[in-house]
């Protein structure tokens, strides 16, 4: 059997939305007897400290991992060399585009949503040459298909937009689709559990792992935490993060048994829930999180640290 995984990206405390997925892709990979593995996003947007805590966050809800530590900082080699995979193939251009320029060009009419154009997809050796001394390219893959379909745990059969999306920013970093493929595949991960607002990107990352020769892994992506207004829901909106909630003086595991029971689950702790997990079962609807409601549900209010 492969692996599960939670891979958040040290950018600062998570979240009840994000520890309420962590929870899932907990139950998920242990209800199906999978090994369940801790990635370290830290490509983009890391801030000094946020690992240890959020580790800390996620040991404090009784959640256990597999294995080593996984950073993406260390797999640099990994990345590249699948660019270079790909390049060998004739799978892979340069792109001079600004996020302007891709604005611009997907509003215009019959553009698909939110899709790269293919504006540099075949530029001449002297328009690339030009343009290169504008800026300094991205690498884009040259996708041979518009779309792909992947199976969800959720959502089924899901069919989804492939583009020519980037592979490597034009600051030399590994993009994010790319970076996730090449980690799933490098630590056998064939169980992706994760927010319905990466459902979109599935199609692009499993095109890309078939063209790597890879295993396509199963998804499973889980509602959102959203806050009144319907937005995802973000540190500003409150005490929404473990160390906020435990302040006002709720124990970890009264944290852990709200979000068991959002889920419709047993609340008294892990195992009860899995014993009772099944996703077919599971909220397909948002999770509707009001930060005021939180800490007057889990501390009685003679108990709150003022």
């Amino acid at each position: 059997m492969g692996a599960g995984r939670f891979a958040p990206s040290p950018s600062g405390p998570l979240h009840i939305g994000n520890l309420r997925t962590a929870v899932l892709a907990w139950l998920f990979a242990r209800s199906t007897a999978r090994d369940f593995y801790l990635r370290i996003e830290d490509l983009d947007r890391v801030r000094a400290g946020a690992e240890s805590v959020q580790i800390a966050e996620l040991e404090a809800l009784g959640l256990d991992f597999d294995g080593e530590l996984i950073r993406q900082s260390d797999r640099l080699p990994l990345y590249l060399n699948a660019v270079d995979n790909l390049r060998s193939r004739g799978l892979v251009y340069d792109c001079y585009c600004s996020r302007k320029d891709i604005a611009e060009a997907s509003s215009a009419p019959h553009a698909a949503p939110g899709a790269y154009p293919g504006t540099c997809r075949n530029l001449s050796a002297e328009q690339r040459a030009q343009k290169a001394k504008e800026r300094p390219a991205a690498l884009r893959l040259r996708a041979e298909v518009n779309e792909f379909s992947v199976q969800d745990e959720i959502f089924g059969n899901f069919t989804g937009v492939v583009d020519d999306f980037v592979l490597v920013r034009n600051d030399g970093a590994p993009a994010y689709n790319l970076a996730v493929v090449v980690d799933d595949a490098a630590s056998g991960i064939d169980q992706v559990v994760r927010g319905d607002d990466l459902l979109s990107s599935a199609p692009r990352q499993a095109y890309l792992a078939q063209l790597l020769g890879y295993q396509i892994p199963r998804y499973a992506h889980v509602a959102l935490a959203l806050n009144e207004k319907g937005q995802r829901l973000a540190k500003r909106d409150g005490a929404v993060t473990l160390e906020e909630i435990t302040e006002q003086g709720a124990h970890p595991a009264k944290v852990r048994s709200f979000l068991l029971e959002s889920l419709g689950l047993p609340g008294e702790n892990l195992q009860a829930a899995l014993a009772a997990f099944d996703p077919s079962q599971l909220p397909r609807d948002p999770w509707v999180v009001k930060p005021e409601n939180i800490v007057q549900q889990l501390v009685p209010p003679a108990s709150r640290n003022r």
